[in-house]
């Protein structure tokens, strides 16, 4: 992996009480290694790292990446109502 991509960070912005934001481990085999619960209006910024592959988000959430905007945890029926 590239040095650029230790670097890169994402801003989790929570929209609701409760949502999960759990680092994943890089490697052979892929494991939780860190787990933070973040109520609404909470923000958090997280960095890829030799040891962080991945982010996984449970709730509703905003995701700010250098490649745009994501939002988690909105249920189709929700988003039509």
């Amino acid at each position: 992996m590239s040095e650029g991509m230790y670097n890169d960070y994402v801003v989790i912005r929570a929209l609701e009480n409760g949502v999960t934001v759990i680092g994943l481990t890089r490697g052979e085999t892929t494991r939780f290694h860190h787990i933070e619960k973040l109520d609404a209006g909470e923000v958090m910024v997280a960095q890829f790292t030799e040891h962080t592959a991945a982010i996984k988000i449970r709730g509703h959430a905003e995701v700010y990446t250098r490649f745009g905007t994501v939002e988690s945890g909105k249920s189709e029926t929700a988003r039509d109502a």
